[in-house]
């Protein structure tokens, strides 16, 4: 026979494993499981040009005629340079592309036309926030 004072001890040691298995399932959740692969090559490689694409388009924006052009159109060196940086690395590649096409001391103004329309644009789409005059909601 068992006694009350058994009884209530089996029902905390039920409880108490009731509530540590609430408690484990509960916080069984919040785990966040990881995944480890292999980096190619050419992953580390397409890094690798993105960055000096953006080293040569950085070194452009650095230029004084192109400072006192892009101020200009109302664009100041910081806001060019963090669009430079927000760039996805196909547009990256198309712009320093552009770049490396242009004569040398040539044709500035073509590529300044380019990076204003390109940041317009990302401006419109609201992308960035570069000129005052686009509306952003």
């Amino acid at each position: 026979m068992t006694t009350d004072k058994e009884n209530k001890m089996v029902t905390r040691i039920k409880r108490a494993c009731v509530y540590a298995a609430l408690a484990s399932m509960t916080f069984a959740g919040f785990a966040q499981t990881t995944q480890a692969a292999m980096i190619g090559t050419d992953q580390v490689a397409s890094a690798a040009v993105a960055e000096q694409q953006r080293a040569r388009i950085a070194a452009a924006l650095d230029r004084p005629e192109v400072a006192r052009q892009l101020e200009g159109f109302g664009v100041s060196k910081e806001d060019a340079q963090a669009r430079v940086a927000a760039l996805s690395d196909a547009e990256a590649a198309q712009l320093a592309q552009r770049i490396d096409s242009m004569p040398a001391g040539g044709d500035v103004v073509g590529a300044l036309v380019f990076i204003f329309v390109l940041l317009l644009v990302t401006d419109l789409l609201g992308l960035t926030r570069v000129y005052p005059f686009t509306r952003h909601r």
